[in-house]
């Protein structure tokens, strides 16, 4: 499907703003069935149900330090060292007054034990040992007090969080095996063109590699590992439609290209073909302007546009909100930080603009190209600068909105 297209009747057509354009395409989110997977296999999935604590943090009172447990009470000594208490191996008796036992880091602090000394402020003399330091302060300074980290029943993961590796030990740290996840949706992504060749293929004169889908695939990838690519399609409705049945079963089908109005731009009489219905088509943003959302029943199709870095920039915003949204993330849009510009930013027009950046070490500022078909600015860019529409010049070391991508 050809790259460009043409401007026609519908280029009069009211532009949706970025924020109607997502809100719109997130109320089309159905949420995926949750599944019960091992904690250990859900690396980047969201929660489809709170995890709560089956179990008490620290269980019962830990040291913190190296060092002996005393009875805060008997300072400032000498004790009488009377065993030892190692992680995994507690001593099982109790701690009397003027006695003191060994204790490592995480282990049990004995009963009638209530403080921690350091053993670098300990000196020991055979079965006694002398104290030449500061008393901690508080005196149980050096103790994990039993719940430090968490209370059973404790809710310790929100419904929508995404399993982290943090996330995952706090979860089985908390007494899980398992966890409820949504299933990752399954993703579609079809080439289409009579211009795109196999990567490292010859080309014919005015063929180009099909680069499109690899990269909107390994997108998505960050998000779900159901993805099938189909293509490169040749330009014609029948070819493009038979390609989209075959993805009839995806829960996103993601198409580049052909959303504009020119000859060879066949997404939407495609789309009329199989009997998706448009929810809304061209989106004031610059670059990515010819975005098409459909839905083929539960389906959703993202008709991307064709430029590289409009398909790029575009499946930032749409695609991949998306895919967070039908895993019941708690945040499915693009989360913006605040840095400096190091460069001056002319003011924007009707349109919210979105910069290939660089950072530095004065701020961020745009890579000198911006053209939405050069690949080698894109590749060198660490983020996206954000320019919302009507947007006033900013001035160089002014902050400004940006996404990592």
């Amino acid at each position: 499907m050809a790259r460009g297209g043409s401007s026609g009747p519908g280029a009069l057509k009211a532009l949706l703003s970025l924020e109607e354009a997502q809100r719109r395409l997130l109320d089309l989110a159905k949420l995926t069935p949750s599944e019960q997977l091992p904690v250990e296999a859900t690396l980047g999935r969201y929660l489809a149900a709170p995890v709560k604590a089956l179990r008490t943090q620290p269980a019962s009172p830990l040291s913190a330090m190296d060092g002996w447990a005393i009875r805060a009470h008997d300072m400032p000594g000498p004790w009488r060292i009377v065993g030892e208490s190692a992680a995994g191996h507690p001593y099982k008796g109790t701690v009397a007054p003027t006695q003191t036992v060994r204790i490592s880091t995480g282990a049990l602090l004995p009963d009638d034990a209530d403080a921690v000394l350091v053993q670098e402020d300990c000196t020991a003399d055979g079965d006694t040992l002398r104290f030449a330091g500061e008393p901690p302060e508080p005196l149980d300074r050096h103790v994990r007090k039993a719940g430090l980290d968490f209370s059973k029943a404790e809710q310790l993961l929100g419904s929508g969080s995404r399993m982290s590796p943090a996330r995952m030990a706090l979860a089985i740290s908390g007494g899980h095996a398992t966890v409820s996840v949504h299933r990752q949706p399954q993703v579609a992504v079809i080439d289409s063109g009579d211009e795109l060749a196999l990567p490292g293929t010859a080309l014919a004169p005015g063929a180009i590699p099909a680069s499109n889908g690899p990269m909107l695939a390994a997108l998505c990838a960050q998000l779900t590992g159901n993805i099938r690519r189909i293509g490169p399609v040749p330009d014609r409705i029948e070819a493009l439609s038979e390609a989209m049945e075959q993805a009839r079963d995806a829960d996103i089908l993601i198409t580049s290209g052909g959303a504009s109005v020119g000859d060879h731009d066949l997404l939407a009489p495609a789309l009329k073909t199989i009997g998706a219905d448009v929810d809304f088509w061209r989106v004031a943003i610059k670059p990515g302007k010819p975005i098409m959302v459909a839905t083929r029943g539960p389906q959703v199709v993202l008709g991307l546009p064709g430029n590289p870095v409009s398909a790029f920039v575009t499946a930032h915003l749409f695609a991949l909100p998306l895919l967070r949204a039908m895993q019941g993330a708690g945040n499915a849009l693009p989360v913006g930080e605040s840095w400096p510009s190091s460069s001056a930013l002319p003011a924007t027009g009707k349109r919210a603009e979105f910069l290939r950046g660089r950072f530095g070490p004065d701020g961020v500022a745009p890579v000198s190209v911006q053209d939405s078909g050069a690949l080698v600015p894109l590749a060198n860019a660490d983020c996206l600068i954000v320019r919302p529409a009507a947007s006033a010049p900013v001035a160089s070391g002014e902050p400004v909105s940006v996404i990592r991508i």
